[in-house]
């Protein structure tokens, strides 16, 4: 079935227009959720964790999110248990976002799956699409890192701060630069 509502198009990747009124509901929703979230900086963890699970997917047991905290809709991010993110992250999850099981998330991170059309006359009627973005187990992000639309990030992998992930991340392995390159052992 083709997806119909701009809030389908969305979810399933297809271009649709951002600020189109039926995702008024969702962005007041998660506007709301956010001013109350951010501002209770001196919650507990688990305080923190049932908050979590108030606007996302899935949140797996000892999450922690340091306020500020930045998301699009929250109903689209999926933690894994113990998944940690610093001060400041920005999650742009029009799709599916994943985080694994134990990863670290430096401050400042910005993990974006909204993407824009290439061709010019699509970006002036304000389409965009977006592209999941899956990050394994275990993983470290470092402060400052851009993770862009349609990436994986393999388990047990490292992404230096300051890097911007343009492409996929094996499992085990180290990206630094803008873009990010795999870092070779030695």
């Amino acid at each position: 079935m083709t997806p119909t509502s701009q809030k389908q198009k969305m979810l399933s990747g297809a271009l649709y227009v951002a600020d189109d009124p039926e995702l008024d509901d969702d962005n007041r929703r998660i506007s709301a959720w956010m001013d109350r979230y951010n501002a209770r900086s001196t919650l507990t963890q688990p305080e923190r964790q049932a908050l979590l699970a108030e606007a996302f997917a899935r949140v797996g047991e000892g999450c922690n999110i340091r306020p500020p905290f930045f998301c699009d809709y929250g109903y689209n991010i999926s933690l894994g248990r113990g998944v940690f993110l610093n001060f400041n992250c920005c999650i742009l999850d029009v799709v599916q976002v994943t985080i694994g099981d134990m990863t670290q998330i430096g401050p400042g991170v910005q993990i974006m799956t909204a993407d824009h059309p290439r061709d010019p006359a699509q970006r002036r009627q304000m389409l965009e699409f977006g592209r999941p973005i899956a990050i394994g187990a275990n993983v470290w992000i470092g402060g400052g890192a851009q993770i862009l639309p349609g990436v994986t990030i393999g388990d047990d992998a490292i992404v230096g701060a300051g890097s911007v992930v343009t492409r996929d991340v094996p499992a085990g392995g180290t990206v630094v630069g803008n873009p990010a390159r795999l870092r070779v052992p030695g």
